[in-house]
């Protein structure tokens, strides 16, 4: 594993945009990695989320307790909102993923998934199971522990309050616990304790707060005679950061869902209940577990020469304690425990190479290749320490040999190398999310067996460094990466990517047909490769015409784009289906879209995923043309508007005026808008006035807490935690005389059909009486809420406060919420 301080460092006080730059570790940092590799023990911390995580508790077993942690999320946050961009669902997922590695290289744990989708929110475990297949859930948790070995398990949720919190959070913690007793059976998910073993954990805790007793102060009165208490708010001196501040900026990585943090310092306590073995007396998570070396059979001998090192630590010269290393690498690869053998060779192969200044790197010349090209690699291997190093050979993670002259690596000479390298067949083909690869069900992934559980597609292209350092020969695996000179940020890290040879997009992913007419469609044909060509068609669904059948492309040179267009013809009813690509080229058929992720904070990442657009004929009417729309946390609903015909202007928040809104038929205000848009406290009387002039306007969901103002509307209005999880909920009209469910669409039962992930959320529970709530919805067994769609006049125009999806429906087509929307644009026209 990664040197954790030279992680954290490199987060601090490089660009964040060069996040994959090589560490090299200062001698203070080298210091830590001696004190990691001198503990051998092992936490793992469960939840359910990205960012569901106590940062400040993993912090302090990494940092202060020198454990091998890790973070076991049984989601990758698919189903949240994203506050930095427009991706929603499979695409949010790949961002979270990357924050939370983030996170996780930030305070020095590892990372983990189960194959459970974040398929939205849900009120409690029962609905949750629903979804998720819970005895495949079950065996990547049984997987995960089996694998990871943990001493002790950390619960980050209580398994005792369903329908007290996120039915996730909950069903985390309950599958933790069944988990515990599960994992030292060989009978139970035989595949997994074939291939790992079984294990027995020592202790399992629930990570309780103020926030489970209800507030601080129940909490600071309660019974604490059961719960074991830690210190988390230890000073680093070497570092001159208290692990509150690790923990902050650990938690400050969760950026798309808005959780940057402010470091703490000063004492802080962080609270478990123990649930399964027995209650440490003093304080000490792992008191009663023997982690020195002596735990591991030939270990002695390891611990007496690193106990020395860590003693006798020289901060101004760590290389002298190569030669020491070197033997006792010699000690840990004889070692019978093959687990620690893997992670204590890993710790200490880092360690051999920082201490020595050995510094190897593998830069492709391409940034992207294909399958079975070859390659050009240019190495880069210099010593800049005391000890004696020779590069014997260079070889493929196959095995081949690409390079065998051994040479000595003088002083500080940098020696450089250019190979050429065959891509081969790699499983998984692709370097993007494996998880992704093939289509799965609403509440689950499908994926690789080999992979499950892993954060990520490994690196696909590897090569293996042989090296003399004294007598010790020690193979270092590296990633082929590729890197670059930015005239702003200097060098500049990428992952190298095996990507397909040709990818087709489909720009508009949901194509809206409002009447018969035919509509022009794009389709973008990508080079992955030079001198490529073929035909590029579109499968659609029966009663709807596409010309030309299909049509030919040849393209010259890598990364070239051509747009080819295809007339669609609707049929005459309502209708809908998907339009999907077909590329026929070099003897294969390639139907994937490139996407690629770009954000400062995590890695750029190239995700694939089909290459298809929802089409859908809807039979829908309008008025009013012009729409003002005033954008919040993100969405991408002003597309989804010029689908069906509108007119739509980007409204600048600092320059609304009564003069400038009187063009706009209607203004809509984005989601989350009154969370993240302060000048709204300032202009919202000017939007008042707007409405009480005769326009109408249409407020989207915010959550209840951290308004920037609390008069969102012309009346009173309260803003709830009330939602509706189900999207197949029934729906009843309460006002079927109202306009908003009559002109110009008449909304009935049918237009709540084919709504996805949910009905709507944070619903207000407490109005003025000059609203009119216009649905009424439930969850099961729940009391009917009225507050998802309310209307009020005000003067001669309308006031619209909707915690209806339409962020989510409106972009996957749903024709019912079409109608609807349109429907509220047309209100008083």
């Amino acid at each position: 594993m990664k040197n954790i301080f030279s992680s954290l460092l490199f987060l601090l006080f490089t660009i964040v945009a060069t996040a994959q730059t090589p560490l090299k570790p200062t001698a203070s940092e080298i210091y830590h990695s001696l004190q990691k590799l001198n503990f051998v023990g092992s936490a793992l911390y469960i939840a359910a989320h990205p960012d569901d995580e106590n940062t400040r508790l993993i912090s302090y077993l990494v940092n202060d307790v020198h454990a091998n942690t890790a973070y076991l999320s049984l989601t990758r946050g698919d189903g949240g909102q994203n506050l930095i961009g427009p991706q929603l669902r499979e695409l949010l997922g790949v961002i979270r993923t990357q924050e939370l590695l983030q996170a996780r290289k930030t305070d020095g744990g590892q990372q983990f998934f189960t194959r459970a989708n974040d398929f939205g929110y849900s009120k409690n475990p029962t609905e949750t199971f629903d979804f998720w297949t819970k005895d495949e859930v079950m065996s990547d948790v049984v997987k995960t522990i089996r694998k990871f070995k943990p001493d002790i398990i950390v619960n980050r949720f209580d398994h005792r309050s369903p329908g007290s919190t996120h039915g996730h959070h909950t069903a985390s913690a309950m599958l933790s616990v069944a988990a515990f007793n599960l994992v030292g059976d060989a009978s139970k998910f035989p595949k997994s304790a074939t291939e790992y073993g079984t294990w027995n954990p020592q202790r399992l805790f629930f990570n309780t707060s103020w926030w489970f007793y209800g507030s601080k102060e129940k909490f600071d009165s309660a019974d604490k005679s059961k719960l074991v208490s830690v210190e988390t708010g230890r000073y680093f001196p070497a570092l001159g950061l208290s692990n509150g501040e690790i923990a902050s900026l650990s938690r400050s990585m969760h950026k798309s869902q808005g959780f940057g943090s402010t470091g703490s310092r000063g004492s802080e306590k962080e609270y478990l209940e123990i649930l399964k073995g027995s209650k440490p007396q003093n304080n000490n998570l792992f008191e009663g577990i023997n982690t020195s070396w002596s735990r591991l059979e030939g270990g002695a001998k390891i611990g007496a020469i690193l106990n020395k090192l860590e003693s006798d630590f020289n901060f101004k010269n760590p290389s002298e304690m190569l030669p020491q290393l070197l033997k006792a690498y010699s000690l840990v690869s004889n070692l019978k425990d093959l687990h620690w053998r893997e992670i204590k060779l890993k710790q200490l192969k880092q360690l051999i190479l920082d201490c020595g200044g050995i510094f190897i790197e593998a830069a492709s010349e391409e940034n992207t290749i294909n399958p079975k090209e070859n390659f050009k690699v240019n190495i880069e291997a210099i010593n800049r320490g005391n000890g004696a190093v020779v590069l014997n050979s260079i070889k493929t993670t196959t095995g081949k040999t690409l390079w065998n002259q051994s040479e000595t690596l003088s002083f500080n000479d940098a020696k450089t190398i250019e190979i050429t390298v065959n891509s081969g067949n790699h499983t998984p083909m692709y370097s993007a999310p494996y998880w992704l690869n093939k289509k799965g069900s609403v509440g689950m992934y499908a994926a690789p067996e080999q992979l499950i559980g892993l954060p990520e597609t490994p690196s696909l292209e590897q090569l293996q460094f042989e090296l003399q350092i004294g007598t010790q020969t020690i193979s270092i695996t590296k990633d082929i990466i590729y890197k670059f000179n930015d005239p702003v940020k200097g060098e500049v890290y990428r992952p190298l990517e095996v990507l397909p040879e040709v990818t087709a997009a489909i720009p508009e992913k949901v194509l809206i047909f409002a009447n018969d007419a035919a509509k022009n469609v794009s389709v973008v044909v990508k080079a992955g490769k030079a001198d490529i060509s073929g035909s590029v068609s579109l499968q659609h669904p029966e009663g709807w015409k596409v010309e030309p059948t299909k049509q030919l492309f040849d393209l010259d040179r890598k990364g070239q784009t051509q747009t080819y267009t295809f007339t669609v013809t609707p049929p005459k009813n309502q209708s809908e289906g998907y339009l999907k690509t077909r590329i026929n080229a070099e003897g294969k058929i390639f139907d994937k879209e490139l996407v690629s992720i770009d954000y400062a904070h995590i890695p750029y990442k190239s995700v694939l995923l089909p290459s298809e657009a929802k089409i859908v004929k809807i039979d829908i009417e309008k008025k009013g043309e012009n729409i003002g729309y005033i954008n919040g946390a993100g969405d991408a609903i002003p597309e989804s508007l010029k689908q069906i015909g509108y007119s739509v202007t980007w409204i600048d928040p600092e320059a609304i005026s009564e003069q400038n809104l009187k063009k706009y038929d209607a203004i809509v205000v984005g989601i989350r808008a009154y969370n993240t848009v302060p000048q709204l406290e300032f202009v919202q009387p000017i939007l008042n006035k707007y409405v009480e002039n005769g326009g109408t306007l249409i407020a989207q969901y915010n959550t209840s807490h951290a308004l920037v103002t609390k008069n969102i509307a012309p009346y009173s209005l309260k803003l709830s935690r009330d939602r509706v999880t189900d999207e197949f909920s029934k729906v009843k009209l309460l006002a079927p005389k109202n306009p908003l469910l009559n002109t110009p669409n008449k909304i009935t039962q049918k237009d709540f059909k084919g709504w996805v992930q949910e009905r709507g959320l944070y619903f207000p529970d407490d109005w003025a009486k000059d609203f009119t709530p216009i649905l009424g919805m439930h969850d099961k067994g729940e009391s009917q809420t009225k507050g998802s769609l309310l209307i009020a006049q005000y003067g001669k125009g309308y006031y619209i406060y909707t915690g209806l999806s339409f962020f989510r429906e409106l972009p996957a087509g749903v024709p019912g919420a079409y109608r609807l929307f349109a429907n509220m644009i047309s209100v008083g026209k």
